[in-house]
């Protein structure tokens, strides 16, 4: 049966992707406002790290100089505007501060400007199809801390963002287990090895090997480095063909066991269509939940209190 979490998880986000225009051209989106009434399940945290550097509204842009985010840290590279000027030592206070704000809210995860050369994390510029230096520079300190980053634009698709929130509780839920046994580490992996093999097969094969040859007694070094890799595959990006292949998986056990009546379905390929793939998804593993059935693809739930009495229950 699903884990359920009953807490609303705490985001962190670039604040220009949450209604506020301080981008350097003064421009903003609101995002999370796509996610209707499903906004409210969680608990945002918006922050941006080039005003909190003093950096004002608007701002000549600024650019990575001489490598990526991690090289920025150590000195090697440098944050240079448009005018050429070194603006390093500014902008450090400004993504210091930033992170010191998501580490006092508690956040667990970061909706990230992607293309930014202070926000993004695969990117750092939105020219044609270049990378640029990713990750940016406060990207760089999301990663080391070990953030569940979301894509700001992947709020917009109802098929991405159905896969990022299923996982994002997985990752909430795991980080919150005080692993004593080896028998926690088999039930925990047997609940998340399906989410694991989606985005990750080899380093999930890896893993399972490594499970069979385990100890026969417990470790507390190997269950916490476990642990630790297994939020590292939850947090990787996948692509929309697979998130689709994976969609359309769970659509057909979803006919099989709860409603044969429905039809066949194919990948959805309109906005409309996949507004309604993922309704009828989200329909799954609602009954899924009320049947108690063990249903591998959505392992972990929210569910407010008025409608659980479960609060990130251990699986020992």
């Amino acid at each position: 049966m699903a884990q359920i979490i009953t807490d609303r998880i705490k985001i962190g986000i670039s604040a220009c992707n949450f209604g506020a225009t301080v981008r350097w051209n003064h421009r903003g989106w609101d995002r999370p406002l796509l996610l209707g009434r499903e906004k409210s399940d969680f608990i945002w945290t918006p922050v941006c790290p080039e005003v909190n550097a003093g950096l004002g509204v608007p701002r000549p842009p600024v650019r990575l100089s001489g490598g990526n985010g991690h090289e920025f840290w150590s000195g090697a590279a440098k944050m240079k505007n448009r005018a050429g000027e070194d603006v390093t030592t500014l902008v450090k206070e400004g993504y210091l501060k930033s992170l010191d704000t998501l580490r006092q809210a508690q956040v667990a995860a970061f909706v990230f400007m992607e293309g930014s050369p202070s926000c993004g994390v695969y990117r750092t510029t939105l020219r044609d199809r270049r990378l640029g230096q990713p990750p940016g520079a406060f990207g760089s300190l999301l990663l080391k801390d070990g953030y569940f980053l979301i894509p700001a634009i992947d709020l917009e698709s109802p098929v991405k963002w159905w896969d990022w929130r299923r996982r994002l509780h997985s990752f909430v839920w795991l980080k919150h287990q005080e692993i004593d046994s080896k028998k926690h580490i088999y039930d925990i992996w047997h609940l998340l090895k399906f989410m694991c093999q989606e985005v990750a097969p080899k380093e999930s094969a890896e893993i399972g090997r490594r499970l069979a040859a385990m100890p026969s007694k417990f470790s507390q070094p190997f269950a916490d480095q476990w642990k630790s890799e297994v939020l590292m595959l939850l947090r990787k990006p996948s692509t929309h063909a697979r998130i689709g292949s994976i969609m359309l998986k769970h659509y057909a056990h979803y006919r099989k066991h709860f409603n044969p009546a429905a039809g066949d379905i194919k990948s959805p390929r309109s906005d409309i269509a996949k507004h309604a793939f993922v309704r009828e998804l989200r329909e799954m593993e609602k009954r899924a939940y009320l049947e108690g059935y063990d249903f591998a693809g959505t392992p972990v739930l929210y569910r407010a209190c008025s409608q659980s009495h479960h609060s990130l229950p251990p699986t020992s």
